[in-house]
């Protein structure tokens, strides 16, 4: 087994764990104020706080991971084409890259599965597969 193959399910569990977090932390930041935030008011904000805060947990930790991923990833398209997407075509030009990487990162986590190392693996008893 080369190096590489040894580390593909230590590196792809560190990738879901420390960007579920990240994300965790936006839905923080708008619902409980945490991380230098404020916290937010109105439907659609909250919303996608709980959202950010509930999905990156889950992600995280790796349960419901897949389902997580798709509603998160859906989220992060929408808020994209909601908030940036009107101030201009390109990401970089309209602050949006972050929400279309965070997009792509879900969509990604969402076609991977949660991985050998993940809740959902110690629920169905899996010791072995990366996949779904």
């Amino acid at each position: 087994m080369t190096l590489r193959e040894r580390l593909y399910e230590p590196s792809f569990t560190l990738f879901r764990v420390f960007s579920g977090a990240m994300f965790a932390s936006h839905g923080a930041q708008k619902l409980l104020g945490f991380f230098g935030g404020t916290r937010v008011s109105g439907t659609k904000l909250v919303t996608a706080g709980a959202l950010e805060l509930g999905g990156g947990v889950l992600i995280a930790v790796g349960l419901f991971t897949s389902i997580a991923a798709l509603i998160v990833c859906g989220e992060m398209a929408v808020a994209y084409f909601m908030a940036h997407a009107p101030q201009g075509f390109w990401p970089i030009v309209n602050h949006g890259e972050l929400a279309v990487l965070y997009c792509f990162t879900w969509l990604f986590v969402w076609t991977h599965g949660p991985g050998r190392w993940s809740l959902d693996a110690v629920i169905r008893g899996r010791s072995g597969g990366g996949r779904r």
